[in-house]
């Protein structure tokens, strides 16, 4: 099934099974649970699953809205691994993108991921910090929701935070 080729809800519940796969997988509940700690007691946005599911969501109506023609099985991979990466950034310094990819790149194929697929959302996972500037349509994708995911209208903390005005959320989009 060619990668970007629109499929029915029908088809896309069975290719949702990888994403289960995901959502077991060792490395990937590893990740999340070092995110988890080292976030504990963060004031600022936190990269949990709440923030990866809603980056999904969001990601799969803008996807829909444009008529993108991604299939929800690979949009979910690319928002639940986008920032898994943090976990090595918070141990390591590296950049969580870099990191990023090197995870998706073991995670994916492991869970049934085709080459091209783990390609494409390694990639977009390794730039979605200037995911508009690529050209590529899941890199600018992945950049948009992870930004429209944010309540910056309700942040307690926004006179601290490193965000410009122009890049927050002032307002609900999805």
């Amino acid at each position: 099934m060619p990668l970007g080729r629109y499929i029915t809800s029908e088809e896309s519940g069975n290719n949702m099974e990888r994403i289960d796969r995901i959502m077991k997988h060792r490395l990937f509940l590893d990740c999340k649970q070092k995110i988890d700690r080292k976030e504990a007691q963060r004031m600022y946005c936190r990269h949990g699953l709440e923030h990866s599911l809603d980056v999904a969501r969001i990601a799969y109506i803008l996807n829909l809205e444009e008529s993108g023609g991604l299939r929800q099985d690979l949009i979910y991979a690319m928002a639940l691994l986008h920032d898994l990466g943090r976990s090595r950034e918070y141990e390591t310094g590296a950049s969580h993108h870099a990191a990023g990819v090197e995870l998706a790149e073991q995670i994916l194929p492991e869970c049934g991921f085709t080459a091209e697929e783990t390609q494409r959302i390694a990639y977009a996972i390794g730039v979605h910090k200037n995911g508009e500037e690529t050209g590529d349509y899941c890199a600018s994708l992945l950049f948009r929701a992870d930004k429209l995911s944010r309540s910056c209208f309700d942040c307690k903390v926004s006179e601290t935070c490193y965000w410009t005005e122009a890049c927050r959320n002032h307002d609900i989009s999805y």
